[in-house]
């Protein structure tokens, strides 16, 4: 940072201030030295103050009671809570301005640099990160109606996220140590505010180094690991399987390295754990049916299950089958979900919501990205897959995810053409997208094969980027600070009844100091009041009673709010089934409906066919009466020609009787 004509830039001044009052241990000083030239509470402040800035939170144990100076000391660090290393070093200026006007023209032309166990980082006054990021004099920031105000870098220092009120923005902290080397595809996972990150893809090369980032200082450390294999008892060094596109999972203080492509990959997918405690590698024993290996896949963690879907095999081909791992049982189960699953697809994220909804989303194929959203209900093992709300992602693939509550943050990716610029949060508890914040292209964080990893900050949540491909190759640490938590650090602070303490203690002396502090892209007014050596301690108790009581209401609340999605969740899949099974129903009404129209038309013209043989009937019972007439009049007939026949035959007898002699017959 350059130095104004007036003034010089924090964090430049206040190391200024603090070397012209020897606390730059250039001196031996005390708080009686500064007692000599302020008030005994001032002076405390000011040990404080000076201790918060350059130390952080106080974390040491309570001194012993038989030495009630450091006790003192101790409770004025102490009641500074949770308070910026920046705004430590604005009250500690102002104070010395106030109480000693003309300090400025006396401290030396440089800044003394600060001590090695200083958790804010150290900068010179133009700093040059040495992984590429450089901030100017300025930053603009969003005030709560919405206008833009700019503030200068002697207010705002870019350097470290703590020191920083700006939410909702990607800055690149100054790390310390030697970063790894660029790369992509590799794994990060968090275990105790540090973020371990393992493997890669530098140039086509597989990588194998594991590296540290302390998430407290900003330092980068490499981690010397040993390999063991089933067969050796005893931990010998090894070379580790070099891999890309793997999974690195946090489970029980260890990590969990699960597939990924290699130079010589197995017939099956490989598990394997690092114990931190003993810096080894080895492979995990499972059983069942272990999936094939792949690399580029979803490995999500739920419960105490892994969920393995999708990916790329060894022969490129895509998959999009479902496994899971039992982390009690070390036992592979292959799940034949019913429902519509996601296409063959690889290098997408997943995230699990309530635990029991798995979500995927984007990914490519060999000729596409997809931004499709599918859920699987882990219960039912059933997929389905909703409309989206909100401003849905462009097709993306490589990018990185996170899950904040019921948000999913998604990072990166790209669609092979250009890399994807905006951080965009779904809800999943309504499925609606929204564009949290953009980057200029060309960027690290619009790259493929980033990680991305969520640790907790001073009270605060912090999503950590690392790595990527854009073009080059990229070993960058970007941070964002979500600002979902801003609204109950200001209603904790505004809440904090230190002033109304204060004055029900007998021979109080207190200092209030005011200084703009923008929480949640809002501009507030704090105060610190600092109480003196006999009445700090009943200022402290109140005031953590009353943050431990409303912390308590907090989670009471977010476990209300939880029952009560999860009974929303509960009441949409019974509507969900209920308008399922009422669809059947009425499909099988409008069956029923179907065959019964047609037993209708099949009665009448069995009807019509009834009433045609009835007709017939009538008929040939007329044709009979005419057939027995018939035979009545034939027969009458026949009697006739009988009778005329013997009548005939008689006559002709008397006269051939004649003719022979014979005799008439008697009358």
């Amino acid at each position: 940072m350059a130095k104004a004509s007036a003034t010089l830039a924090y964090p430049d001044r206040f190391y200024a201030a603090a070397s012209y009052l020897g606390l730059d241990g250039s001196v031996p000083s005390s708080v009686k030295q500064l007692s000599s030239k302020f008030s005994n509470d001032t002076a405390l402040l000011l040990h404080a103050l000076h201790k918060q800035a350059t130390v952080g939170p106080c974390n040491v144990p309570k001194p012993s009671a038989w030495n009630p100076a450091e006790q003192s000391k101790w409770r004025s660090w102490q009641g500074l809570g949770t308070m910026p290393s920046i705004d430590a070093m604005r009250h500690f200026v102002k104070i010395l301005e106030e109480g000693d006007p003309s300090w400025y023209p006396n401290p030396p032309n440089s800044a003394p640099e600060p001590a090695v166990d200083f958790q804010i980082s150290s900068t010179k006054a133009e700093p040059s990160v040495e992984n590429g990021g450089s901030f100017g004099e300025t930053m603009t920031t969003a005030t709560e109606d919405g206008r833009l105000m700019e503030t200068q870098d002697k207010d705002v220092v870019l350097e470290n996220p703590n020191t920083i009120s700006v939410y909702n923005q990607w800055t690149a902290p100054f790390t310390l140590g030697q970063p790894p080397k660029a790369r992509y595809e590799h794994g990060a996972a968090v275990i105790q505010d540090k973020m371990y990150m393992y493997g890669g893809n530098h140039n086509g090369r597989y990588l194998g180094d594991l590296h540290v980032l302390d998430l407290k200082n900003w330092t980068w450390s490499r981690v010397e690991t040993k390999v063991v294999t089933e067969s050796q008892e005893t931990s010998s060094p090894a070379t580790l399987t070099h891999c890309a596109g793997h999974s690195l999972i946090p489970w029980d203080n260890k990590l969990l390295s699960i597939g990924g492509h290699a130079k010589d990959p197995s017939e099956s997918i490989l598990v394997k754990v690092f114990d931190l405690h003993t810096c080894i590698w080895s492979i995990l024993k499972t059983d069942g049916k272990p999936p094939i290996s792949r690399g580029g896949q979803s490995v999500t963690l739920v419960g105490k299950k892994l969920v393995i879907f999708g990916g790329q095999d060894v022969n490129k081909s895509l998959l999009n089958d479902l496994h899971l791992l039992d982390l009690d049982t070390m036992t592979w189960d292959e799940i034949d979900a019913v429902g519509s699953p996601p296409s063959p697809r690889s290098d997408h994220a997943a995230a699990v919501h309530a635990e029991r909804y798995l979500l995927i989303f984007g990914g490519g194929s060999h000729t596409n990205c997809f931004s499709d959203l599918h859920v699987l209900d882990l219960q039912t093992m059933e997929w389905s897959r909703h409309a989206q709300q909100g401003d849905v992602p462009s097709p993306r693939a490589g990018h990185a995810g996170v899950t904040i509550g019921e948000n999913w943050f998604i990072v990166g990716g790209g669609d092979n053409k250009s890399g994807a610029c905006e951080t965009v949060v779904l809800n999943m508890s309504t499925l609606a997208w929204s564009v949290l914040t953009s980057v200029q292209g060309g960027v690290p964080l619009a790259s493929e094969g980033l990680s991305l990893v969520v640790s907790s900050y001073n009270g605060e949540d912090v999503i950590v980027a690392f790595g990527g491909y854009n073009g080059r190759y990229n070993n960058e640490v970007n941070v964002l600070k979500p600002s979902h938590k801003s609204s109950l650090k200001s209603k904790i602070m505004e809440a904090s009844p230190v002033r109304d303490s204060v004055s029900a203690v007998n021979n109080a002396t207190t200092r209030d100091i005011e200084s703009e502090i923008g929480v949640s892209q809002e501009s507030k007014v704090r105060e610190i009041v600092m109480d003196n050596v006999n009445s700090g301690s009943k200022v402290e108790g109140k005031s953590e009673r009353i943050i431990t009581s409303l912390r308590s209401e907090k989670e009471e609340l977010e476990a209300s709010l939880s029952k009560e999605k999860i009974q929303t969740l509960q009441l949409k899949e019974e509507l969900t089934e209920t308008e399922t099974r009422s669809a059947e129903l009425y499909k099988e009404l409008h069956s029923v409906r179907s065959q019964l129209a047609a037993e209708q038309s099949r009665c009448f013209k069995l009807e019509v066919e009834v009433a045609e043989v009835r007709q017939k009937l009538q008929t040939m019972e007329t044709l009979e009466k005419e057939l027995e007439l018939l035979h009545r009049q034939r027969a009458v007939a026949s009697e006739q020609a009988a009778v005329n026949m013997n009548g005939k035959r008689q006559s002709s007898g008397g006269v051939w009787g004649w003719l022979a002699g014979t005799p008439p017959p008697k009358t």
